[in-house]
């Protein structure tokens, strides 16, 4: 006979599977808690389930195991954890962490786990340097451990010594706020001395709805580490605060370039502290996209000037936001709690082990990403510490909205508070992820995905659909989309045009609102949008390329929801056909600024679209209801479509607009009504300004390009 599964379901009820249960005898069953033997209450068999009531409590400080014959099992607590009955011990809103002041800091952490806590205080920031700890010891009350040590301790370093079971950590704080090298102590410093000069009354940008953003994703490292960038703190948050920088040619790049561009909102690729493993600070040579989370209350290291100085990192990180702010930029940060890529190696796993990880049936740990193991999101004091961490990140460093990598692994409950808090219904931020199908171990109407969005009111999802359709699929390198002449996809295209926020063209509304749906073509997943048409269509010329290019983003920028550009794809970027990119060298995935000279009217289009955008509210409606009452298909034929927008629409000056696609080879033909239509985008330039006029009852629109009209 062998145990399959043993299960603690409440603290005094266990759940046994066996394979065999004609062999069970109940008077052979012995439950071990540490080295106390329970006693068994009675118990209760269906198939080969057997339940265990036990005459006293499991002490979960304890390990514990169920043995039947000479089989024996450890029991898993993981299942209590869910519980009612364990949250209302041990659930606690208190503030975890450090509170500093100049006589004294109080120190808490949460680990109903845990047999005693140590808090051990450092000169150095650095384990690497041989130091003796002064050490202090915690209280405990119902999981919450404390203890407040006299003095002022800024200037310190520090960490926590616990057992857990019958294994003594030393573990980071998950609440620090500040580390040393590495992230590998917690730091003690006063927040209000990382505060740039007026950075306390200086104001974030403000918008009226979601479909007013522009986002442009930015790597810290690949905007300022091209030899000609004109940059002097190459690869460093304060490569973000340096104006008016330029190459050798006179292009503009940095803050300068996105300034230019016209975008509303920068979103940030991980600047939370990543492992070490990933990125070591010490020499911070290698490459590293850090989707890899160590510290997620900390900025990432190696972007400051001095990665040992516990300050730097934040005050400068807090100067690039501010310097941003200043120029009408909004900051979007990209955060990452849905995984650790090794739960073993986690302060999390360490602190309570079995608590912060998702599990499956068995007892094995969840890989729902496939980039390691899974954040339980939805315990409540998994729940608490994402929440406390976005709010921190929003008050202290003044962040405007959060990007979700892969926020399928995370549950609706957790993103509907997050939304409430910081949502349209909280702070105003603009929040949105990756609502991709995760095989986790949730329900799936648990999970924050997509096809759960009506369930998800103030949160936004990242379309799939408009980017396979105007480029061919992302997992298939030679499929070609609309602009590369894929004919058969117009319909497609039209859904995800009003923001695939309306039930049309045989496809069920995706989302409830335009302002849910995020459009790109391209992102730092996957080949850029230039390697993916050059791949797909290897015939092309350059021109071709770049006309197809233009007309991707083109159609992103005149869709309804939110636009979403790559930085780079404005000037065809390319990272040599590597698809992915996240520790190759920054020769492939730094910005490469002497290709925006060569491809400077790909840029100046890009520009064009954005200013148009920007200037005319007919192309942000923000529900449903809009889109229906103002914007219409018009017939065009095959691998084309169009639409206009129709009576002042948003209260746009303008009355009428006409948007035509042609992802075709061959010219086509579009009927228009009668009277003088300007026309402010064709195949070579965009803009707000007339081009030139039309007083035809058609329009011709070339191959593989756009046209845009307004009639006043």
């Amino acid at each position: 006979m062998q145990l399959l599964k043993c299960s603690l379901i409440n603290f005094t009820i266990i759940s046994v599977f066996i394979d065999d249960i004609s062999q069970f005898d109940p008077k052979k069953i012995l439950v071990r808690n540490g080295e106390v033997t329970i006693l068994v209450d009675k118990l209760s068999i269906k198939d080969n389930e057997i339940i265990l009531y036990l005459k006293s409590e499991v002490n979960i400080k304890l390990p514990g195991s169920v043995s039947i014959y000479n089989a024996s099992l450890p029991i898993n607590y993981y299942p209590l954890y869910s519980t009612d009955e364990f949250n209302l011990r041990y659930y606690t809103d208190e503030e975890l962490g450090i509170q500093y002041t100049r006589e004294h800091t109080l120190f808490k952490l949460w680990s109903p786990a845990a047999s005693y806590v140590n808090l051990l205080l450092y000169e150095s920031g650095d384990p690497d340097s041989p130091e003796k700890p002064r050490k202090f010891k915690l209280q405990e009350k119902s999981g919450l451990w404390e203890v407040r040590v006299r003095g002022n301790l800024k200037g310190y370093f520090y960490t926590f010594e616990l057992k857990v079971y019958d294994d003594v950590h030393e573990i980071v704080d998950p609440y620090a706020r500040a580390c040393g090298i590495n992230g590998l102590r917690g730091a003690v410093i006063d927040l209000k001395e990382t505060d740039p000069p007026g950075y306390i009354h200086h104001a974030p940008p403000h918008f009226d709805s979601s479909t007013d953003a522009i986002i442009y994703e930015i790597n810290i490292r690949d905007l300022s580490i091209h030899p000609d960038s004109g940059i002097k703190s190459k690869g460093k948050y304060l490569a973000l605060t340096e104006e008016n920088t330029a190459t050798s040619k006179g292009i503009s790049t940095g803050l300068a370039h996105i300034l230019e561009l016209g975008a509303t909102h920068v979103q940030l690729m991980p600047v939370f502290d990543y492992s070490f493993k990933s990125v070591d600070e010490k020499h911070p040579y290698r490459y590293n996209w850090g989707y890899d989370p160590q510290n997620y209350n900390i900025p990432e290291g190696s972007y400051a000037a001095d990665a040992y100085n516990p300050c730097s990192r934040v005050y400068e990180l807090k100067k690039a936001i501010n310097a941003l702010h200043k120029h009408g930029l909004s900051v979007i940060m990209d955060v990452v709690y849905n995984h650790i890529f090794k739960y073993e190696d986690s302060n999390l796993e360490k602190l309570f082990p079995g608590y912060y990880f998702r599990q499956n049936d068995d007892g094995t740990y969840c890989n729902g990403t496939g980039c390691g193991n899974d954040i339980a999101s939805e315990r409540p004091m998994v729940r608490k510490f994402i929440l406390d961490s976005l709010l921190y990140w929003a008050r202290e460093y003044k962040i405007d909205g959060f990007r979700f990598d892969l926020m399928g692994i995370l549950d609706v409950k957790t993103m509907n508070e997050i939304g409430e808090k910081l949502g349209a219904g909280g702070l105003g931020l603009i929040l949105y992820g990756e609502g991709w199908y995760m095989n986790t171990n949730l329900k799936d109407e648990d999970k924050a995905g997509m096809y759960n969005s009506h369930k998800l009111e103030h949160i936004g999802f990242y379309n799939d659909s408009i980017r396979d359709a105007v480029k061919g699929s992302v997992f298939n390198s030679l499929e070609r989309g609309f602009v590369s002449g894929t004919p058969g996809l117009e319909d497609t295209v039209k859904f995800n045009l009003m923001g695939c926020s309306i039930d049309a063209f045989g496809k069920s509304a995706i989302f409830t609102s335009p302002g849910q749906c995020i459009n790109y073509s391209s992102c730092h997943d996957n080949y850029t949008l230039w390697d993916k048409l050059r791949l797909s269509c290897p015939e092309a010329s350059e021109e071709e390329l770049k006309h197809m290019n233009k007309l991707a983003d083109g159609i992103i920028l005149t869709s309804m929801g939110v636009p979403f550009i790559h930085s780079g794809a404005d000037f065809c970027r390319t990272k040599n056909g590597i698809e992915n990119s996240y520790n190759s060298t920054d020769a492939v995935n730094r910005m490469d600024w002497h290709r925006k000279h060569h491809y400077l009217d790909v840029f100046e289009y890009y520009k064009g679209l954005i200013a148009l955008r920007k200037s005319h509210s007919a192309f942000r409606l923000y529900d449903s209801r809009q889109i229906r009452e103002h914007m219409e298909f018009i017939y065009t034929g095959r691998n084309s479509t169009a639409y206009i927008l129709k009576n002042h629409a948003n209260g746009d000056p303008w009355k009428d607009i006409i948007v035509i696609y042609n992802g075709s080879r061959d010219t086509v033909y579009v009927p228009l009504s009668q009277g003088n239509w300007n026309v402010v985008v064709d195949k070579f330039n965009a803009g707000t300004e007339p081009l030139y006029c039309i007083n035809d009852n058609n329009v011709s629109v070339e191959p593989i390009s756009m046209k845009i009209l307004y009639l006043e």
